[in-house]
């Protein structure tokens, strides 16, 4: 019997999750057991995953889980140094030449286990199969948002936080915005035409943000790119592969220009492709915008758990897209989770 166990997430600030009740519903009626650790922050109550026939363990338990168990978390595990000997469903930030990412592996080769990761994920065509996207980009363009806004009033910008729910965070921004007494920014998108790129359009859209949408076309050419700088705010949507040309050049800090927001919503300043070259470091909950340049200002906002600003909505969503593969499980060495499980056979024989 396939043994899925769904693991509380242990980084700070994220309440999402991949698997709602009628998921595991739908699991156990195909005959795969379940079980859903406790969990004190996740924004899905416990009692529908037990009314629809989970085991329930204790928070962090998933280091005793049955060899045999799939744990499937969402964002990255702690490095103790402890070998990783179970088979993981979740995005390791391991495959392009991420910081920790080399060690992360490590600890799979050292255990014997595997790493299904949730950003490989794909269809035939090379799709992902789910994706928390939309509302990255939803709220990654609200962060720069609160940041141009901060920076009208002198200032950078502070602390933010979970949301009960889209209207919460609209009405919020909005009266920020009026207060800053400036006319709305305008903001580039890249990306435009994807799943990120679309929630931040949206967004701008609720809080009469004028926007220039590029996508593939706009940027074939390769660079460089002046139009970026001639807006108050850069929106990173895309996904950085090899070949993606470099959309902000560390010149920018001091070429002439009315940006003074960049939105990294993609989020990978560690890897060898990033497109952004004027920041080297992910911001977070606490301190959202790293201040690059002072005069004129830019400011950086990268946060790499944006979605989980709005947890039930990204995790209903996430949950959606995922489930027919999830269905799946039991036929790991094919399929998406072969074509998952042989992009990190590939990356794991290098380290």
């Amino acid at each position: 019997m396939t043994h899925l166990w769904v693991r509380a997430e242990e980084r700070p600030n994220e309440e999402r999750v991949g698997i709602l009740a009628e998921g595991v519903k739908a699991l156990r009626a195909a005959g795969f057991r379940v079980t859903v650790e406790e969990s004190p922050v996740r924004a899905l109550p416990l009692d529908p995953y037990l009314a629809a026939g989970a085991g329930i363990a204790e928070a962090g338990s998933w280091r005793q889980a049955p060899d045999d168990a799939i744990i499937f978390g969402l964002k990255e595990l702690p490095l103790d140094g402890q070998p990783l000997k179970h088979r993981h469903i979740m995005f390791g930030h391991a495959y392009k030449g991420q910081a920790d990412g080399r060690e992360l592996l490590k600890l799979f080769k050292a255990g014997g286990g595997a790493l299904y990761d949730l950003e490989y994920l794909v269809d035939e065509s090379g799709r992902r199969v789910a994706a928390f996207g939309y509302w990255a980009g939803y709220a990654g363009a609200a962060v720069s948002l609160k940041c141009w806004a901060a920076q009208q009033r002198g200032e950078v910008c502070g602390p933010v936080g979970v949301y009960s729910g889209q209207p919460a965070l609209l009405e919020e921004l909005e009266s920020e915005l009026d207060a800053t007494g400036a006319s709305r920014p305008s903001a580039l998108i890249i990306g435009a035409k994807g799943r990120v790129g679309t929630g931040a359009a949206d967004l701008c859209e609720a809080m009469g943000v004028a926007t220039t949408l590029w996508d593939m076309e706009e940027t074939a050419h390769g660079g460089p790119f002046p139009e970026i700088l001639a807006h108050e705010l850069f929106l990173n949507c895309i996904l950085a592969r090899t070949g993606t040309p470099v959309f902000v050049p560390a010149s920018a800090k001091t070429d002439p220009r009315r940006l003074s927001v960049i939105g990294d919503i993609s989020c990978d300043p560690s890897s060898d492709f990033s497109p952004i070259k004027v920041y080297d470091r992910v911001t977070d909950w606490a301190a959202p915008a790293l201040r690059v340049h002072d005069d004129p200002v830019l400011d950086v906002t990268a946060i790499d758990n944006l979605p989980s600003m709005l947890p039930a909505e990204s995790s209903e969503d996430f949950a959606t897209q995922l489930l027919p593969s999830l269905m799946g499980l039991d036929k790991l060495e094919s399929g998406v989770w072969g074509r998952a499980k042989a992009e990190f056979d590939r990356h794991v024989a290098e380290v």
